[in-house]
């Protein structure tokens, strides 16, 4: 591994920005790709949305948007791959979890289960708010609470069924062919695992969210500049690697083989049993998956974690793509709104609980 540069070094060039060229502050540069790859986690997290990204600290969100111009909201049918070319918007929320009212749910596998359940429920929040931001300010509304919280509901069920119900359903109408209950959870785990591929295979070949994956890459680069303690600068963060250990794509690839070790023990029972298993098993599997990510994010600088992480971090190929500059500034613009209302290193353990979920 290259060692690291001090930024400001002697033998340092200075780029025109007024940074060290070279420099990496808390990061290392790859070998492979030469881009910056930063080595310490911070409490924040985000998602790609429309045009835009939404990030997330410990006790604020924010969303940032490019809007599109007049000329092009007058346009009869706007292609989802041409990019806003307007301002960029910025909304920012107060963020409160339910660990900071209930101790018991602070607890290992428990947290995570939580972290969760309100990282989807911003999602969907987020995603709103960039969907208005491209209408023209007559036609944006605001759905009702409870139409998220069914979208959430219903977006569990179906990668239940997608993931656990339709891998071991299918195993079970070999599972006389099978004879052991070895081979049915290794074909079981193995089939979740390739529909699990094959669904980010589909999603990367949409044209239509190419921009989302930009900003997705937008997302990741500048939370790692942030880590890295650079200042947050289009061309600062264009320079880190468009892969982190904490993605949702990471944590999912973490889900599917978790699930397989989770249900080796349950051995063959009755149909319904392993329907049941499938589903009440769920929570658990996010439960230990989130604790994996987040050591993982923790301990990136040892060399047999980055080996573990490699599969999850290639896998995020699929749902990112490189980010211009343009698209960085909006992503910067959201973390820089959440880091105006709190400063970091002022929060106690408790508080950081569960923060970031994901990258």
């Amino acid at each position: 591994m290259p060692a690291r540069v001090a930024a400001g070094s002697p033998t340092t060039p200075v780029a025109p920005d007024g940074t060290a060229a070279g420099a990496v502050g808390d990061a290392r540069q790859s070998e492979v790709t030469g881009e910056l790859e930063a080595q310490r986690d911070a409490p924040v997290g985000g998602q790609a949305v429309l045009e835009g990204v939404m990030m997330r600290g410990v006790s604020n969100w924010a969303v940032a948007v490019r809007k599109p111009t007049a000329e092009q909201l007058t346009e009869p049918e706007r292609s989802p791959e041409e990019p806003a070319l307007g301002e960029i918007a910025v909304q920012t929320f107060p963020l409160a979890s339910a660990m900071r009212r209930h101790r018991l749910l602070r607890l290992p596998i428990v947290r995570g289960v939580v972290a969760l359940g309100g990282s989807l429920a911003i999602g969907f929040r987020a995603l709103e708010v960039s969907a208005n931001a491209q209408l023209p300010p007559e036609e944006e509304q605001e759905i009702p609470r409870g139409v998220w919280a069914g979208t959430v509901v219903v977006a569990l069920a179906v990668a239940i069924v997608l993931f656990f119900l339709i891998p071991v359903g299918l195993t079970s109408l070999i599972k006389d062919q099978l004879g052991s209950s070895l081979l049915f959870w290794v074909v079981e785990g193995l089939l979740r695992t390739t529909i699990f591929l094959g669904y980010l295979l589909a999603l990367s070949r949409l044209r239509d969210l190419r921009r989302v994956f930009e900003y997705h890459g937008a997302e990741h680069k500048t939370i790692s500049c942030y880590e890295a303690e650079l200042p947050l600068t289009p061309s600062n963060a264009q320079r880190f690697s468009r892969l982190h250990p904490r993605c949702g794509t990471s944590f999912l690839l973490v889900v599917m083989i978790v699930a397989i070790f989770v249900f080796a023990p349950i051995g063959l029972p009755a149909w319904y049993w392993l329907v049941a298993t499938r589903i009440l098993g769920v929570p658990l599997i996010a439960g230990i998956s989130f604790e994996l990510i987040k050591f993982a994010g923790r301990n990136r600088r040892r060399r047999w974690v980055r080996a573990i992480m490699w599969p999850g971090l290639k896998l995020q190929l699929l749902t990112t793509r490189e980010p211009d500059l343009d698209q960085l500034a909006v992503a910067i613009a959201a973390l820089e709104a959440v880091l105006a209302l709190e400063t970091p290193g002022e929060h106690s353990a408790d508080d950081l609980v569960g923060v970031e979920v994901v990258a």
